[in-house]
């Protein structure tokens, strides 16, 4: 399939959460009180990987969560008339963690924004940041990822797609044109 342009291979991605996987570390000075949560879809395997990566560098897992945020979109109605669940699986409790959220894309800011939503309507974690793999711009509400794989600039008639082995069968991300009705 042609793309506009590829914006990370496999390497490359590989590269990109090994180097999240350290930052997160260093910041939090290890992983006392530290759980990942995958923002579904692609964000679920995104943060499985940063954990297996933290595994092989601090020898210790870091607990990961998954988290759906179908109902608290403020754009469910536009989405779909039958929106497709895929299920939160939150096997440790947020209470006072350091919660690092996963997702592939940071955009306008708003699954960032539900997902927090959601989290709260758990528990009150200690924190919450944010990791993602391609922060392409265009924020409209003031959220900011604390680490990013790869930034890339983009115009609003563009569209980035990541696809990871686990959901689309390859590891890539590219760049392309934004279809009418996207």
């Amino acid at each position: 399939m042609a793309y506009k342009a590829v914006l990370m291979d496999s390497a490359a991605i590989d590269r990109a959460l090994t180097r999240i996987a350290h930052e997160i570390l260093e910041r939090n000075k290890g992983l006392e009180n530290v759980c990942l949560i995958g923002i579904q879809r692609r964000g679920v395997p995104l943060a499985e990987r940063i954990a297996s990566k933290i595994e092989q560098i601090e020898g210790q897992k870091v607990p990961v969560g998954i988290l759906d945020i179908t109902f608290y979109r403020d754009d469910l109605s536009m989405l779909s008339e039958h929106p497709v669940i895929k299920g939160t699986s939150m096997p440790f409790a947020i209470h006072d963690k350091k919660l690092v959220l996963v997702d592939d894309v940071l955009f306008t800011g708003r699954t960032t924004r539900a997902a927090i939503d959601a989290l709260f309507d758990v528990d009150r974690p200690q924190s919450i940041q944010l990791a993602i793999l391609i922060d392409r711009g265009h924020r409209e509400l003031p959220i900011r990822a604390d680490y990013v794989g790869k930034n890339v600039p983009t115009s609003s008639s563009e569209v980035v797609h990541v696809h990871v082995t686990e959901v689309d069968g390859e590891d890539l991300v590219v760049l392309d044109d934004k279809k009418k009705g996207e």
